[in-house]
C-alpha cells in the first residue's frame, strides 16, 4: 500500500511533534489500552502498571520511537519493522489482534495530545499508517 504525498506529510508532520515525548504519550497510550482492554496485560504481568510507571514510560517509548522510525520509511515498512515483527511474533507470540487496540489508543492518545493538527486528513493517514504497522508486525505469524 502506498501514501499519498498529503498522506507523507501529515504523517511526517506529526511525528516530528511526537518524537519528543515518546516516552509520555507511550506510557498514555499504553495505559489507555490496559484499561479500556484489560485482557492485553497478560502479556505485562512482570511489569507495574500503575499510572506513570517506570515500565509504562520505558516501554510505551519503545514503541512510540519504533513507531516513529517506521514514519521515516513509509515505502519500507516491512524493513524498518522487520526485527520487531520477528520479535512479537516468533519470542513474545502477541495476540496479533492486541496491535489493532494498541493502535486505536495511539490515535485517541494523539488526538487528545495535538488536537489541533490531529484533523480529518491526519487521522485518516495515522488510521492507515498505523493499520499497515499491524499489519506488517502481524505478517511473521502465519
Amino acid at each position: 500500500m502506498t501514501f499519498s504525498e498529503a498522506e507523507k506529510a501529515a504523517i511526517a508532520s506529526l511525528a516530528s511533534k511526537i518524537a519528543g515525548h515518546a516516552d509520555a504519550i507511550g506510557a498514555e497510550a499504553l495505559e489507555r489500552m490496559f484499561l479500556s482492554y484489560p485482557q492485553t496485560k497478560t502479556y505485562f504481568s512482570h511489569f507495574d502498571l500503575s499510572s506513570g510507571s517506570k515500565d509504562l514510560h520505558s516501554h510505551g517509548g519503545k514503541v512510540v520511537k519504533a513507531i516513529g522510525n517506521a514514519a521515516q520509511h513509509l515505502d519500507n515498512i516491512d524493513q524498518a519493522l522487520s526485527t520487531l515483527s520477528d520479535l512479537h511474533a516468533q519470542k513474545l507470540k502477541v495476540d496479533p489482534g492486541n496491535f489493532r487496540l494498541l493502535s486505536h489508543s495511539i490515535q485517541v492518545t494523539l488526538a487528545a495530545h495535538f488536537p489541533n493538527e490531529f484533523n480529518a486528513v491526519t487521522h485518516a493517514a495515522w488510521d492507515k499508517f498505523l493499520s499497515i504497522v499491524s499489519c506488517v508486525l502481524v505478517s511473521k505469524y502465519r
